[in-house]
């Protein structure tokens, strides 16, 4: 396939959904981390982005948000990060069948950096290097739904030191515009284009209403950024014992193109969805085009 970001400059490019939680919805959880399918039931994980690049997705997603040292050492998965995201890669690539990019997810640790966790950033710099080189036969590394900017620039820096794939930026924010360490779109975007970021944008939090408004303000700060945007499918509740959201595919096409009049070049989904949303979110961009 052609080089990812030279086809940003041309065209907007449809993103899959969620990964990890849509396991689980399909199966059962059967494992404690979504990430435990790579190497033990891979045809599951290999089925679901095959129903993506079918939906019409073009960037497929690495089953391996939690796949660093720190949070799987929470899972007593820390001797595994290498083998689970060399997997991942692998099963994408084969799913992807040379019809879409493979995009290698990075999430953060989940622990607070000094001084306000205990968490330093010679032990944060490790494991982001560690999961990188792992990830490193992907087409890009995407750094997502980060509150901390300082987690942000270390994995974004660990990322340049240990491969030479583009690299995404991306943050979750808040009904407010703000992350939950209250830095705000301005802030966040401007920072990360001056590390280096090749794509700046946003990932789950709170549903599409904020992503669009965050979106215009990326592309009010730059005419030349690349903006990703992948919305929740709304916010999450419970309904018994099942997490249910309120949005449906019809809204996450509509998303997608009121995103793309505020400037997005990438446009797909997170939390709550599936490749129905992916569809729809294909079917509009493609109507459009």
């Amino acid at each position: 396939m052609t080089d990812l970001v030279s086809t940003l400059r041309d065209r907007v490019v449809v993103g899959d959904g969620s990964i990890g939680a849509a396991l689980f919805s399909r199966v059962g959880r059967v494992f404690d981390t979504s990430e435990e399918f790579n190497l033990h039931r891979p045809d599951d994980v290999i089925a679901l982005h095959r129903d993506y690049v079918r939906a019409g997705a073009e960037l497929l997603t690495t089953n391996t948000f939690t796949a660093n040292a720190i949070a799987f050492g929470r899972s007593g998965l820390a001797d595994q990060v290498e083998a689970i995201n060399h997997a991942a890669v692998h099963l994408a690539r084969e799913a992807a069948e040379g019809n879409a990019w493979v995009v290698g997810s990075v999430g953060p640790t989940g622990e607070l950096l000094e001084p306000y966790g205990e968490l330093t950033e010679e032990v944060a710099r490790e494991a982001y290097e560690e999961q990188v080189k792992a990830l490193a036969g992907a087409d890009l590394i995407a750094i997502e739904t980060m509150s901390a900017p300082d987690e942000a620039r270390i994995a974004l820096e660990s990322a340049r030191s240990v491969c030479d794939l583009p690299v995404l930026v991306s943050f979750t924010i808040d009904a407010n515009l703000r992350t939950m360490m209250g830095t705000t779109v301005e802030q966040f975007a401007t920072a990360a284009l001056e590390w280096g970021a090749d794509i700046v944008g946003l990932n789950c939090g709170v549903g599409p209403a904020e992503i669009e408004a965050a979106i215009r303000t990326i592309r009010d700060l730059s005419t030349e950024a690349l903006i990703w945007g992948e919305p929740n499918a709304g916010l999450p509740r419970m309904d018994g014992d099942t997490v249910v959201y309120d949005l449906g595919p019809a809204d996450l096409g509509a998303f997608a193109l009121r995103a793309i009049e505020c400037g997005a070049n990438v446009v797909g989904s997170c939390c709550g969805s599936n490749p129905e949303f992916t569809q729809a979110i294909a079917q509009k961009v493609g109507a459009r085009e």
